[in-house]
């Protein structure tokens, strides 16, 4: 039993920090403490991860429709993911660092499927699907040499900015978040704020920890605008509200 909980407890920290915890009883050690948070705060995020969007999923599903969604702000975010992930990965770091990619970018390119899918373009969905695995192969396979990986890590920046400000504009000219999932992108908010804490605590890569603070300015313009049209009816129910005018009762 002892030595499965050592086990578990060198799963979530070094050496150096199990015997100052359990042999030293040195509890007040505070690089421990931080990097014990960023651990933990890193299986989080991914456990997290493994369902942060599929609320936007089954928005999609349960209404037929993507209306709202940017598809071009989707097929950005999902590239952005897709080279964190990538250079993480090749670049030998903790899974807790990066692993909520990996279930990001399987329910992303689900949402691009979908949305493709239901505005009638089924051809193309099949198309980007396997464009999409040949991508992921390339990148992962060592085909990609990691100065290659760098510069398309460096690239991320404007590529989220860009996408997740698209679908800020989307709503902006909607006068709406359409199908957009709140508890989606609030997670997603949350997600990337806990990131930068984690980066900084178990890569210290400078590229990945503006990336993330990036990403937090992105997703809290969009949870801004959830926030600000709450109350307002999605795109194709504001045009019917507009057009549909109460009938005027005749004065004898």
């Amino acid at each position: 039993m002892t030595d499965i909980i050592r086990k578990g407890a060198l799963f979530l920290m070094s050496q150096k920090c199990y015997d100052n915890y359990f042999l030293e009883h040195d509890f007040l050690d505070i690089p421990c403490f931080k990097a014990l948070l960023s651990k933990g705060l890193g299986l989080a995020i991914i456990a997290g991860s493994v369902l942060v969007k599929v609320p936007q999923v089954l928005k999609i599903l349960s209404n037929k429709s993507g209306e709202g969604i940017n598809i071009v702000g989707v097929m950005l975010d999902l590239l952005a993911i897709s080279f964190h992930m990538s250079y993480s990965f090749m670049n030998g770091y903790p899974f807790s660092a990066w692993g909520d990619n990996t279930f990001l970018a399987i329910q992303t390119v689900t949402i691009a499927v979908l949305v493709l899918y239901f505005s009638g373009r089924k051809a193309q969905s099949v198309v980007f699907l396997l464009a999409y695995a040949i991508l992921l192969y390339v990148l992962n396979s060592g085909l990609t040499p990691m100065k290659a990986l760098l510069t398309i890590q460096s690239c991320n920046i404007p590529i989220l900015l860009v996408g997740k400000l698209s679908q800020a504009y989307t709503n902006y000219k909607a006068g709406s978040t359409g199908q957009l999932s709140a508890a989606t992108c609030i997670m997603m908010f949350a997600g990337s704020v806990a990131r930068i804490f984690t980066s900084i605590q178990e890569t210290g890569d400078q590229m990945m920890i503006i990336t993330f603070c990036a990403s937090t300015f992105a997703n809290g313009v969009i949870v801004s605008q959830l926030i600000y049209y709450w109350d307002k009816p999605a795109g194709a129910q504001a045009v019917k509200a507009k057009v549909k005018k109460p009938k005027s009762k005749k004065v004898d």
